[in-house]
Formats: C-alpha cells, sequence, structure tokens
C-alpha cells in the first residue's frame, strides 16, 4: 500500500478539502451511510481517512495507514491506530459494526480484511461497505481517468455483485443495499434508494454469521 499512501500522505489536506468543495455529494452519501450505521453501538471506521465518515456518526476509533491522513482525523478528535485492514489490532469480539468507506478499492488483499473484520467483530456483528460500484456511470469515468488521479491511480474497483460474494465467503449473510449518485457531480443533495444498479455510490451491509 506504499503508493497509495504516499499519495494520501501528500495530499492529505486537498483529499480532506475536497467535502468541502463537493457538498452536495458528501451530503449524498452520508445520507445512505445514515440507512445502514446503526445508533448507540461500538464502532470503527477501518481506512478511516480524515475522519469525514467517522465524525458524523460520532464513531471515534479508526485505522489508518497514513499518517498525516491520521494526524487530520486525530486533531478532530479521533484516536487512530495506524495499520492496515488486513492486520487489525483489536481483539476478536470488540465491535458491534465496522464501517468502510471507499476502502475496498485499496485492498491489497480483500478476503483477508474482511476475514479480519469477521473476526473483530461481536456475535450479529455488521459490516458496512460504501464504494464506487465499478459498473456504474462515476465508476466507469474513474477507472478510465485513474491513470491521471493521484488517489485512484492504483485503485481497483469492484462491482456490488463481486463485492457481495467475497463477503459471502467470508461468512456474511442477511445483505442489505442502498445506493446513492445517481446523477454524477449534481448540486443536489440526494435522498438514498434501497438496492443498487443506478446510484454510483453504493452501500451494503451485512451480518456476521
Amino acid at each position: 500500500m506504499t503508493i497509495i499512501e504516499t499519495a494520501f500522505d501528500k495530499n492529505a489536506l486537498e483529499y480532506d478539502n475536497w467535502f468541502e468543495k463537493h457538498a452536495p455529494i458528501y451530503q449524498s452519501e452520508i445520507l445512505a451511510l445514515k440507512e445502514a450505521i446503526p445508533a448507540h453501538k461500538k464502532g470503527v471506521e477501518i481506512g478511516s481517512g480524515t475522519g469525514r465518515f467517522s465524525l458524523p456518526f460520532n464513531i471515534r476509533i479508526g485505522v489508518e495507514p497514513s499518517p498525516n491522513m491520521s494526524i487530520l482525523a486525530e486533531q478532530k478528535g479521533m484516536t487512530i491506530i495506524n495499520s492496515v485492514a488486513e492486520n487489525l489490532p483489536f481483539h476478536n469480539h470488540s465491535f458491534d459494526f465496522a464501517l468502510m468507506v471507499t476502502t475496498v478499492c485499496f485492498l491489497s488483499d480483500i478476503p483477508k480484511a474482511f476475514s479480519e473484520v469477521h473476526r473483530i467483530l461481536k456475535p450479529q456483528g455488521e459490516i458496512i461497505l460504501a464504494f464506487i460500484d465499478k459498473n456504474s456511470e462515476l465508476g466507469k469515468k474513474y477507472e478510465k481517468e485513474k491513470s491521471e488521479n493521484k488517489f485512484y491511480k492504483s485503485a481497483h474497483f469492484h462491482s456490488t455483485q463481486e463485492i457481495t460474494e467475497l463477503l459471502q465467503q467470508a461468512n456474511f449473510h442477511k445483505f442489505s443495499y442502498w445506493q446513492t449518485l445517481t446523477k454524477n457531480y449534481s448540486d443536489e443533495i440526494e435522498q438514498p434508494a434501497q438496492g443498487f444498479g443506478t446510484g454510483s455510490f453504493v452501500v451494503i451491509k451485512a451480518i456476521k454469521n
């Protein structure tokens, strides 16, 4: 993950400011996540970045490999552990839920990461994944332009079906789906819809089996 860490490390502030410049997109994504994230339960965000998706849901613990991204999150009040999804530094059955937002496309070993998430979740714990579907309009755009994008240059985008199958293999079940960003780069905040196939930003929730 060296290339990714370097890109996010060198441009941590630019990454964080992106959410201010594209507020309708950010707020649309937050609304979709709100459908999936349980209230008043103990959660962790894996690939927590600068805390943009943790803090709106009162998630105070994060795992993030980029030191400079971690500093920005810690300045906002989070506790960040510098590690990767494939090696989570927590005891078994530590959390009610785990959140991963636009992280899966940067993982070097998705099955191992999902196995680690399964391990740290309590019985009936939930994994909540959000990502840009590679088959969506925005996913195709990112894939086409990723060689020129400092953040997505090393990303590997996946379809909702692919992620679902990988989660099933990691012993997760009872899937729920939400989607948003049906109009890419719209100036309007979108209300999320259930399912997938029309929105570029997909949220999956699954339960530890």
